[in-house]
């Protein structure tokens, strides 16, 4: 799952498609749409973490894993779930509007990722270092969306030092998000400013030793989003898989965040509001 800046819409290019009725899966069977190059989410050799949270929930329900592998950009839910190829997609913001999702089993947010020797620490977007360090944002879609962080230094001027990398990148390549991180590996910008999930994950596989550091003052910015509840999505009225899957996260959360953590994700949790609920 990859997030786009606009309304915490996940960024598989620009979904389109409307929801259709739900068609019965063969007995047995979990059928997942899924991305095959897009770690640490998921690929075609299973090594994501939506591809083992799919086992899980597979092995929880009695039923073995099969895939519909599409790219996650533009068409992505018109050509699988609405197309009833398969059932459930592992990862979209809670909410979403083109599918039904389920409870939200984790939430994330955008962070910093450093090369540890440079000891610079980053955690706020109003650093006055950013203002001279290179920093390099992930774009989104065939328009170059901005994400969030680069709105967030558009509006203090931070510009002509702050360099874009496709998050589709080159896709014959393996992990097309990762050369943002590599970059920091290499070098070739200071500081990346990343969805949590990616420069986590990336980082835990540098090379060199690299600093995570969660965006601590992104409400500054509002309304700019920088972290996100992560749901389930089937189609729009599957509610007897959405009621299954609920029941599942509800059952397992101890064992996702596990999953999640060793996969360097980094966790934060559910904002309180002023009334003293839960968002």
């Amino acid at each position: 799952m990859r997030l786009r800046s606009d309304s915490a819409a996940i960024a598989l290019g620009a979904l389109i498609g409307l929801a259709s009725p739900a068609v019965a899966a063969p007995d047995g069977e979990l059928r997942v749409c899924a991305d095959p190059n897009n770690l640490p989410f998921s690929n075609n050799a299973g090594a994501g973490f939506e591809n083992k949270l799919a086992t899980m929930v597979a092995q929880a329900l009695g039923q073995q894993v099969t895939y519909t592998w599409w790219a996650q950009r533009r068409g992505f839910i018109r050509n699988t779930l609405k197309a009833e190829k398969c059932d459930v997609v592992m990862g979209v913001p809670a909410g979403y509007d083109l599918v039904e999702t389920t409870k939200p089993y984790y939430r994330s947010t955008y962070v910093f990722v450093t090369r540890r020797d440079q000891h610079l620490d980053l955690s706020s977007l109003l650093d006055p270092r950013l203002r001279h360090l290179m920093i390099g944002v992930h774009l989104v879609g065939d328009d170059g969306n901005n994400p969030p962080p680069a709105e967030a230094l558009g509006e203090q001027g931070i510009v002509d030092n702050v360099r874009g990398y496709s998050i589709y990148g080159d896709y014959r390549q393996a992990d097309p998000p990762a050369r943002l991180i590599e970059a920091v590996e290499h070098g070739d910008i200071d500081v990346a400013a990343a969805w949590g999930p990616l420069g986590g994950y990336f980082a835990q596989r540098s090379t060199v030793p690299l600093t995570v550091t969660p965006v601590q003052d992104g409400e500054r910015f509002a309304p700019q989003q920088f972290q996100f509840a992560i749901a389930m999505g089937v189609r729009r009225g599957d509610h007897a898989l959405r009621d299954r899957l609920n029941a599942f996260i509800d059952a397992h959360r101890s064992e996702i965040a596990s999953l999640l953590r060793s996969f360097g994700v980094p966790l934060v949790e559910t904002p309180i509001t002023a009334s003293g609920g839960h968002e």
